[in-house]
């Protein structure tokens, strides 16, 4: 029970390598709040670990408050927040895609850490602890062909992790990211263009383990880093990829 008592957000937490992380969170003894758009979704997750499921547009200001005044008003603390939330745009040429892609993509992957550091960093400061990761991606550190401002938007946050880490550090706050390489989520269409056998063997080919990565992949790197056994841990992008890095 390694996060047992802790009160964890996980951001986009309805689905994919969210889902992973809520599940492993709650198996380890965290209270976790599901925060995410799909608010069905949401509840639902909740409601399997006994959570609770906030409606929450991670790009929205107003929206990241309301998520951090319900689970203040639930729990009276907050020690973990994941930063799980993110999009893409489909596969094309970089000066093929829109400037309503490219802000959507910024907004949810880059600005929403911004807000949640905004809202969530002075309760941590004043708790004297706290541990924050960010879900970035393989693509912000080994950038794949046509996924080009997806790639950048995660390479910013890499680079936020760190900047956030070495300044909050003195408060006893930790942060940390984890870089998946593709995985069984709702985005690998997306990643993909299509899902094919052909296209699947394609990305397959490039990660050396040989599989794609899998949620609980994601909630057991997760659970290390947001736990006090990683107390001497801040500042690190931990590629949980198969491989595929280096």
């Amino acid at each position: 029970m390694r996060l047992q008592d802790k009160v964890a957000v996980v951001t986009g937490g309805a689905s994919g390598f969210g889902a992973g992380i809520v599940r492993k969170f709650a198996e380890e003894g965290a209270r976790v709040v599901v925060a995410d758009l799909n608010v069905n979704g949401a509840h639902e997750i909740a409601a399997e670990v006994k959570g609770l499921g906030i409606q929450v547009d991670v790009a929205d200001g107003a929206s990241v408050a309301a998520m951090v005044d319900v689970t203040l008003g639930a729990y009276g603390r907050l020690d973990i927040l994941v930063n799980n939330a993110g999009i893409t745009h489909y596969p094309a040429p970089l000066e093929e895609v829109t400037e309503q892609d490219f802000d959507k993509v910024f907004a949810v992957n880059c600005k929403s850490v911004f807000l949640t550091a905004q809202n969530i960093v002075p309760v941590m400061k004043k708790q004297g602890q706290g541990a924050i990761l960010n879900v970035a991606s393989t693509a912000g550190v080994s950038p794949r062909p046509r996924l080009n401002w997806y790639n950048a938007s995660k390479g910013w946050m890499n680079t936020a992790t760190k900047a956030m880490a070495v300044e909050l550090a003195p408060q006893g706050i930790r942060v940390n990211a984890i870089n998946p390489v593709a995985g069984e989520t709702p985005l690998l269409k997306v990643f993909m263009g299509e899902d094919t056998p052909e296209i699947r063997a394609k990305f397959l080919s490039t990660i050396p383990i040989g599989r794609f990565s899998e949620p609980s992949d994601m909630g057991n790197a997760a659970c290390f880093l947001c736990s006090d056994e990683a107390s001497m841990v801040t500042g690190v992008c931990m590629a949980v990829d198969g491989g595929r890095c280096i």
